[in-house]
């Protein structure tokens, strides 16, 4: 909703005046307790899909001195530290986006995905940011990270060794797309 001020006889009102907004597809399961134990695999993309965490050569991820692939190493380890019961078994940094498993486990009730997503955006964005300001990394257009992200609930241990395999062959089919 989208609310303007309007004078009427020298008083202030407010009327409400809806907006249209396109509609995003939905991606999540209906009626899925994305806090609950289990493992997803989820993969963030930088804003404008911006080749911001070094090159891939061969089938390696090659960055400079003080990397900002780095960044994202840290506050993926710091997930397990910050949130109890969460644990990012794989994960693969890109030059333009990040692939990991993250699981739940425990007997506890965790922390709903998107928050735990919101807030390794928000870490790695605010190091990025300080590492861009001094002039050690490449500056971004308004956002590091795109506004969404992908989740796929993993259901299985097939559906596991699958996404497993993808993020480990990530670097080849990129080289392959890209070479």
């Amino acid at each position: 909703m989208c609310f303007a001020a309007a004078r009427n006889n020298n008083k202030l009102t407010r009327e409400v005046k809806p907006i249209s907004l396109p509609k995003r597809r939905q991606i999540r399961l209906e009626d899925y307790d994305y806090s609950s134990c289990g493992a997803y695999f989820i993969t963030v993309c930088t804003q404008d899909r911006a080749h911001l965490f070094g090159e891939i050569v061969g089938a390696t991820l090659c960055a400079r001195p003080n990397a900002p692939d780095k960044i994202v190493e840290k506050w993926l380890s710091e997930l397990e530290k910050k949130y109890g019961g969460v644990c990012v078994d794989k994960f693969i940094v890109m030059p333009d986006h990040v692939h990991f498993i993250l699981r739940q486990a425990g007997d506890h009730i965790g922390s709903p995905l998107r928050e735990i997503v919101g807030w390794f955006k928000t870490m790695t964005t605010n190091e990025y940011i300080r590492g861009a300001k001094s002039g050690l990394f490449s500056p971004f257009n308004r956002r590091l990270w795109q506004r969404g992200y992908y989740e796929h609930v993993i259901r299985n241990r097939e559906d596991y060794a699958d996404v497993w395999q993808y993020i480990d062959g990530n670097p080849q089919k990129w080289a392959d797309d890209h070479g």
